[in-house]
């Protein structure tokens, strides 16, 4: 475990024209704050009101930069994170004192940029300076809306619509949200524009003592993991920075606030209430329970606060008079959060996959380095691999032998032997106890000495002594003998062998052995694997050219003959999909429908063949059952006539020396024609996946083609060829963008002004311009469906097969 230490709290003073400076004053060191009151002489003069409070903080931010206030409160936090220690920064406050600002700042203006924006900046510099080390960053967004739990990167088209209701759920790795959507962000832009993504769907509302008050508490968590670049390291760690927003403190009295803007403050205090008992609890050594789950900020926060974690709390507080109480308040809650304890420590794990490899090689040198022993020692003929079949079976030979009295002792090898030895000990004692049980029950009929009914009949029958015990007790272990009735006699050699040779799919004497490929199927594959890759690449090659050449051949038609081009008007209202889906594979895409054919036919050859290999080896395995069968009757036979031996060799006769060789010929057969249904399983994988990469290009192209052929309309496509920067044919309805605005120009423009300046503002910049392009995309959307909504419709889904009558 780490060590313990304190949280850390700063105060952050929201600049003001009415500032309280005979209230309000701050300690030379700039930790502390002092804040003074005058007495209420209307409550007498002699009276017990305190007029002085002062507060010992980590530090004090006034008249403070957004960059003084990052590198003072959250860098050494992130900077530890990417160590592998978990870390929490926490901006609490009264409504409007500037808790989002400190958070997430100003997403028009770079220089005013937040903590959050500047972590993530902060957490990709450094991944950068790392090169020896793989590391991926996730980032997930969640916002506690009264007491309930909502994700605010659900919008993005990815992310699927769940009806199960979100919860938190507690694990030995720590607390996790389920259902919560968390997202790769492989490049800076990409972490901003999950940001900016969240912060559009926060809720806010507005009331005297703020214009864009959040209405609820976010938590904008990162994940890292840490991966060394060298395989031979099976450690890794991860951990994450949680970035928390809470919603602020409010005093219905001076907000004013009326409906639901009312409620959102009773749920919004109430939690915050729950959160300062927790606090304070954190803070008593004695208490041994902290109320977590008394609401969802709480229980989402457990191994935040005062767990495994460097955590950092912001008070937000106001400089004006009037506003004193509440700062009271935010002051008394971040003293109480110093004296919480947490105990951050490297969370490290071990990559499975590389443990076994590490493992593996770690075998292969022990292996060696004991061959070498075993060659100074001049034991050279020591193995120490897994035991085979042939090696077990000499083992229960000699186990025989020694039990037999023909061999005086066994020869040790190595441990590996010695455990056979002892399990073949077992095998055999296990045989003879079965045939002695065998034999007795031939030749005698058993009764159990706690089976009353029988031993009732055998009395009645006159088969017991005058003491009442059964004839014949075998040494009390619990069943006696009967008297063996003059039919019950072992079976003769003949008709034992009579027996064998009635059991199907035994073989004569005289039959020669099986030819290894006797049942396998000798024909050819159509197609190799390289066949089908050219044939998908060659339709990629194919298909795009004659797009490429489709608008300046409309072009030139539509320039020599005007009849031609009023043939291909559109029709009035857009024409079902399957019917549609017919006329797309007709023509425009034909290729990409007969290279679909013939991967499925090349799949069904595929899976016919492995089906047949399957009904061939079904019928092997039934052959090698009977066969096996066959062959312990003829060895139970041979060991009642007595066993032969020559020298310490088993001697066998004809028919089940054939039956062996049987035998072992089915089964090298039987793990041919596995290894070839193996093969065709890959075969018909890869195949299924060619298959289903021509039908979704299928699909979408059909999409594209159905989209610009029917819903969009003319005179935006008409608009758009005037662009010159489209061509027509290869534009889909999802990357419509509004004509209206050049966000290129507005770029080039931002450019030439901006980046001097701030030269790391590239990707903050670009996904603020993509977030802007989306939201202009949609707003143009909603008026044109607003002006023509029998040409577009509301929502384009992506179609199943089936509707498209694809086979």
């Amino acid at each position: 475990m780490g060590t313990r230490k304190k949280v850390h709290a700063y105060v952050r003073v929201k600049p003001s024209d009415e500032f309280a400076y005979e209230m309000i004053s701050f300690g030379e060191d700039n930790k502390s704050i002092d804040i003074h009151i005058k007495k209420d002489i209307r409550k007498g003069i002699v009276n017990n009101q305190q007029t002085d409070w002062s507060f010992k903080l980590d530090g004090v931010l006034h008249d403070a930069s957004q960059d003084y206030v990052y590198e003072t409160v959250a860098k050494e936090v992130v900077a530890q994170a990417l160590n592998g220690y978990n870390g929490t920064i926490m901006c609490y406050g009264q409504t409007g004192a500037g808790k989002t600002y400190t958070m997430t700042g100003s997403n028009e203006n770079y220089k005013h940029r937040g903590i959050l924006p500047r972590a993530l900046q902060q957490v990709f510099r450094m991944i950068e300076e790392r090169p020896t080390h793989s590391i991926t960053v996730r980032v997930s967004y969640l916002e506690i809306y009264n007491e309930n739990l909502f994700d605010l990167l659900s919008t993005l088209p990815y992310v699927g619509n769940s009806d199960i209701p979100m919860s938190i759920l507690e694990s030995p790795q720590g607390i996790f949200v389920k259902g919560l959507s968390v997202h790769m962000a492989s490049r800076e832009e990409d972490a901003f524009s999950l940001l900016f993504e969240g912060d559009t769907n926060r809720i806010i509302a507005s009331h005297t003592m703020n214009k864009n008050s959040s209405r609820s508490h976010c938590i904008f968590t990162i994940y890292i993991e840490t991966h060394s670049r060298n395989l031979s390291d099976e450690k890794y760690i991860t951990s994450k920075i949680n970035l928390v927003d809470l919603a602020g403190s409010e005093r219905l009295g001076k907000t004013g606030s009326e409906g639901q803007i009312m409620k959102e403050a009773t749920y919004i205090n109430k939690s915050l209430s729950f959160l300062e008992q927790a606090i304070i609890a954190l803070g008593d050594r004695k208490r041994e329970h902290v109320p977590f789950r008394q609401c969802k900020l709480t229980h989402a926060l457990k191994d935040s606060l005062g767990g495994n974690c460097n955590m950092v709390i912001v008070a937000n507080v106001y400089g004006d008079a009037t506003q004193l109480d509440e700062t009271l308040s935010s002051l008394r809650f971040a003293s109480r959060s110093k004296l919480i304890t947490t105990e951050p420590a490297i969370n490290e794990r071990y990559d499975a996959e590389r443990k076994v490899k590490n493992l593996e090689k770690e075998l292969i040198l022990l292996k060696q380095e004991l061959a070498i022993h075993d060659s100074l020692a001049n034991r050279a003929m020591v193995t120490y691999d897994p035991m085979d079949e042939i090696q077990i079976a000499e083992i229960n030979s000699q186990v025989r032998r020694y039990l037999d009295g023909s061999l005086e002792e066994i020869d040790i090898i190595n441990l590996r032997q010695i455990q056979e030895v002892f399990n073949q000990f077992k095998v055999v004692l296990s045989q003879q106890e079965q045939e002695v049980e065998a034999n007795l029950r031939r030749k005698y009929t058993l009764i159990n000495k706690n089976d009353f009914e029988a031993i009732n009949a055998v009395q009645k029958a006159g088969l017991v002594d005058v003491e009442g015990n059964t004839v014949g007790e075998v040494d009390g272990h619990g069943f006696g003998l009967g008297l063996a009735p003059f039919s019950a006699k072992p079976g003769k050699k003949g008709k034992v062998r009579k027996s064998i040779k009635e059991i199907p799919g035994t073989l004569p004497k005289k039959e020669a052995p099986l030819s290894p490929g006797s049942a396998k199927d000798m024909e050819s594959l159509p197609t190799s694997r390289t066949q089908l890759i050219s044939s998908s690449k060659e339709a990629d090659v194919k298909d795009t050219p004659s797009r490429d050449r489709e608008p300046s051949s409309s072009e030139h038609v539509a320039s020599d003959s005007p009849k031609e081009d009023s043939r291909t008007t559109r029709p009035g209202t857009p024409p079902p999909k399957p019917s549609a889906f017919e006329e797309f594979k007709n023509e425009r895409g034909s290729e990409i429908n007969r290279i679909f054919k013939q991967n499925k036919t090349i799949l069904n050859d595929r899976r016919k063949k492995a089906g047949e290999t399957s009904q061939r080896i079904n019928s092997i395995k039934k052959e090698i059952d009977t066969t096996k069968e066959a062959l312990d009757i003829q060895k139970n036979f041979r060991e009642e006539q007595g066993e032969y031996e020559n020298k310490g060799q088993m001697i066998i006769d004809e028919e089940e020396f054939l039956l062996i060789l049987k035998l072992k010929e089915l089964k090298k057969q039987y793990r041919g024609e596995y290894q070839e249904l193996r093969d065709l399983k890959a075969e018909i994988q890869y195949c299924q996946h060619l298959v289903d990469q021509c039908r979704q290009r299928l699909l979408t192209e059909f999409d594209i083609w159905y989209n610009e052929s029917f819903l969009i309309p003319e005179d935006m496509q008409v608009s758009l060829k005037a662009k010159n920067s489209i061509k027509l044919g290869l534009l889909p309805l999802s990357k419509l963008t509004s004509l209206a605005e050049d966000d290129e120009d507005k770029f080039g423009q931002l450019q030439t002004e901006v980046l001097p300046e701030y030269p790391d503002s590239v990707s903050f910049h670009n996904a603020k311009m993509k977030l802007d392009q989306k939201q202009n995309y949609n707003k143009t959307m909603a008026n044109f469906q607003n002006k023509k909504p029998s040409l577009v419709p509301p929502v384009l889904k992506e179609k199943s097969p089936s509707e498209y009558n694809l086979p």
